[in-house]
């Protein structure tokens, strides 16, 4: 036991618990004394387990010892076996390793060797063919199939020293490669000269014999172009025909001549490339026809530009844009100018100003100009058709209809140019300029619908929608021109035309409706306190079933080609396969259908609000009064019998309830008044728009109405309030306007909280406050509406 408490076992020291050298009293010295006593028990029990375990670890240790040696006696026969045995097997290996690679690589150089014999071979019987072929037997087909033969024996080959020596013989002493050079060139000489001779005897069967046989010399690109050369002179023919076809006679002036022959161009080309195309490909390769249709386009731009400048000096196409560039446009510039005063109680007309002008269109003439666009319209669409032809005829394999471009000889063709300048162009003026004068016509020849009248008594003699003439016209001319736009199947035209066509509709003919409805047909009383003049009030009626009926018109002219019935066809699709043109001309579609929509949307809201204002509202309060006009809601029962009597004895009917009718029968006898003549000129739409603001201020009105009861109503005449209120709002709604319904709300809730017992309206207070039967009320309101009846009765 060292000093301080520590102790040594198995040579480490540990710090024992009290320290007996600190104790301060007999107790920590037993305490101390003890937990030694219990450290050494400890310790020895330890010393005899491991006295114990010694025989066990020195068996282990033996038997180690003897593993060892069996080990050392193990690794000394394998380091002897790996010197002895395996290091000869490793160097026998070695040995047959490098003598089958050296086997293989000779096997290689003679396998190589037989194969540069074979092909000498093959090049010494191809030269002697080629030579007894072209010589007296003069069978040029077996000539060329030995030089394909000699043309699929490598280059190096051929130009070898073993091939210079072998192949020449005495009667073909020139090295090989000479040989077959002068032998290709001889028969290209002679192929093309019996080619250029059977072209001219318009022999088929030798053309296509020649033809077959350039490839097989390696002449294939002398054989495409003596082949292209070939059918552009049919093309040149065949077009030279056509356009001389008209000479006799006036089918070059009238027709649809130059768009004819255009026609006929592109199907002759289109045939061709169709019927040859599998000929080319199968003796010539894929993809090779494609050079042919690059030499069939080169005559094309000649042909097809021909056909263009004759047709553009013909139909005067120079001359008649510079008429239609300086086409002054009088009509719509002195109407949109000089705004027309006009007497409020006159009958409007719809052909203001008056058309005091020589000639109508100017120097222009309309016919003339929509025929050339007729013609245009056939010439564009057989190009795109043709130009979605060659697109699918040259597009690689790999690539599908919907990425296939179009190829660069037909983008940057001269006749693509053409098209561009003569034809494109002019069509977009042209259409811009036919648009904009139909619509001025429309408008100088604009009329009312006849016999229309406020005066229900009298019947109409049109028919509805009443609308002017211009309406019709104008949607007809539309269509016509987006039907033309859309069949030319060219994006060009569609971003073009179609936003000159949004143009003009938003400028000139809602331009021209706005202008009318402020300066000639404004429903303003000539007089104030009065109505204004009947013939102003139909006319402004007219005007707006006009914008109505033209936004709902154009609606149905682009969705029926955006979304065609399952019976129709989608031509949409079919004129622009492509999903890039198809988005494009999808969005031109829809702008145009929007932005109308919204510009006749404005209108409308602002001339039913004109409408409601000069010749509704003035009216709406005093057939409100005179509904409720000596009607009295604080009748006793007494009261009440004398006045059902008076009723009664008037030849007025009570109803069921025993109501008093009378505020049911003014009320609909002033608000048929008002709203039937009108009714029945407006389209439903418009009519449904004035009705909306016109329920929504009668509602307030009516609110004010009941509002104004406060005090002069007892218990009884509380339910006949709450019945004539629903009676005015049935006459409303009748003829399924439900939907007014819900303007009326307030009203109606009003009248719930007044006729509601006691009792029950306190349950309704306790529970939430009284929102559970009158939400649209606020919680003074519904104390007000509470107080409306009088206490007692």
């Amino acid at each position: 036991m060292a000093p301080n408490g520590e102790a040594h076992v198995n040579g480490s020291a540990h710090f024992e618990g009290p320290d007996i050298y600190g104790a301060r009293s007999v107790a920590e010295i037993r305490s101390a004394l003890a937990h030694l006593h219990h450290k050494e028990a400890s310790v020895t029990t330890r010393l005899d387990s491991l006295v114990a375990a010694q025989k066990d670890l020195q068996r282990e240790l033996g038997r180690l010892d003897i593993f060892r040696a069996n080990l050392s006696t193990q690794a000394s026969k394998t380091r002897s076996i790996s010197n002895g045995m395996l290091s000869d097997a490793a160097s026998t290996a070695n040995r047959i390793s490098s003598s089958v690679k050296r086997l293989d690589l000779e096997q290689e150089r003679v396998k190589a060797t037989l194969t540069v014999v074979e092909q000498v071979a093959e090049l010494k019987a191809c030269v002697l063919g080629v030579s007894g072929s072209m010589g007296a037997a003069q069978d040029w087909e077996t000539a060329a199939s030995y030089l394909s033969r000699a043309s699929k024996i490598p280059k190096e080959v051929i130009n070898g020293e073993f091939a210079s020596r072998i192949v020449p013989t005495a009667e073909v002493p020139d090295s090989p490669a000479t040989t077959l050079e002068n032998a290709s060139e001889s028969l290209c000489t002679l192929f093309l000269r019996e080619f250029d001779k059977a072209v001219q005897e318009n022999d088929g069967g030798k053309i296509t014999r020649f033809f077959k046989l350039f490839p097989l010399i390696n002449r294939s690109e002398v054989g495409l172009n003596v082949y292209g050369r070939y059918v552009c002179q049919g093309v040149a023919a065949r077009a030279r025909t056509n356009m001389n076809a008209g000479t006799g006679g006036n089918q070059s002036k009238d027709g649809f001549f130059y768009a004819n022959a255009l026609t006929k161009l592109f199907e002759h080309i289109a045939s061709i490339i169709e019927g040859h195309g599998g000929l080319v490909e199968r003796h010539y390769g894929a993809g090779k026809m494609t050079k042919v249709i690059e030499r069939l386009q080169v005559e094309a731009d000649l042909q097809g530009g021909i056909i263009l400048d004759s047709w553009g000096d013909e139909r005067r196409i120079d001359r008649q844009l510079t008429d239609i560039r300086a086409y002054p446009f009088t009509f719509l510039v002195q109407s949109f100018a000089a705004p027309v005063t006009r007497n409020a109680m006159s009958t409007p007309r719809s052909n203001s100003p008056a058309p005091a002008r020589v000639s109508e269109d100017e120097g222009v003439d309309m016919k003339q100009v929509d025929s050339l666009l007729n013609e245009m319209t056939s010439m564009l669409n057989k190009w795109s058709l043709y130009t979605r032809f060659v697109t699918e005829k040259c597009k690689s394999p790999d690539a599908n209809n919907d990425t296939a471009e179009e190829p660069p000889f037909l983008i940057n063709s001269a006749l693509a140019r053409k098209i561009q300048d003569r034809i494109i162009t002019p069509f977009n003026t042209m259409t811009t300029f036919f648009f904009r004068r139909s619509v001025e016509k429309a408008f100088q020849l604009d009329e009312q619908p006849s016999d229309l009248t406020l005066d229900p008594r009298k019947s109409l003699s049109s028919n509805p929608p009443h609308i002017t003439s211009a309406i019709e016209d104008i949607m007809y001319i539309v269509n016509k021109v987006l039907t033309q736009s859309l069949t030319t199947a060219q994006t060009a035209i569609i971003s073009s035309v179609l936003p000159s066509i949004s143009r003009v509709l938003g400028s000139d003919f809602i331009g021209m409706q706005q202008r009318k409805m402020r300066d000639e047909s404004y429903p303003k009383a000539a007089i104030p306190g009065q109505l204004p003049p009947e013939a102003t009030i139909v006319a402004f009626l007219v005007l707006i079933n006009n914008l109505d009926v033209s936004t709902t018109y154009i609606s149905q002219i682009i969705t029926s080609r955006l979304n065609p019935t399952a019976q129709s066809t989608n031509l949409l699709t079919t004129l622009f396969p492509t999903p890039a043109s198809l988005t494009l001309v999808t969005t031109h579609l829809t702008s145009l259908q929007t932005t109308f929509s919204d510009k006749t949307s404005t209108l409308l809201t602002d001339s039913t609000s004109v409408l409601f204002n000069n010749v509704l509202k003035p009216r709406l309060r005093p057939i409100l009064m005179d509904a409720f006009r000596d009607t009295s809601y604080d009748l006793h029962a007494s009261e009440r019998a004398d006045h059902h009597a008076a009723l009664a004895d008037a030849g007025i009917e009570l109803d069921d309830d025993a109501h008093d009718p009378g505020v049911r029968q003014r009320f609909a006898h002033g608000w048929d008044a008002l709203t039937k003549p009108l009714g029945r000129l407006l389209t439903e739409h418009t009519f449904d728009m004035l009705l909306a603001t016109t329920v929504s201020y009668l509602a307030k009105l009516l609110e004010k109405r009941i509002w104004t009861y406060s005090g002069r109503v007892n218990a009884a005449g509380a339910q006949r309030l709450e019945h004539d209120v629903n009676e005015v709002v049935r006459c409303v709604v009748r003829g399924q306007k439900w939907r007014f319904r819900d303007e009326f709300e307030r009203c109606r809730q009003i009248c719930v909280v007044m006729t509601m017992e006691e009792e029950e309206w306190e349950e309704c207070v306790r529970e939430d406050g009284g929102e559970g039967v009158a939400e649209r009320l606020t919680a003074e309101e519904r104390e007000r509406a509470r107080s409306l009846v009088k206490e007692g009765d």
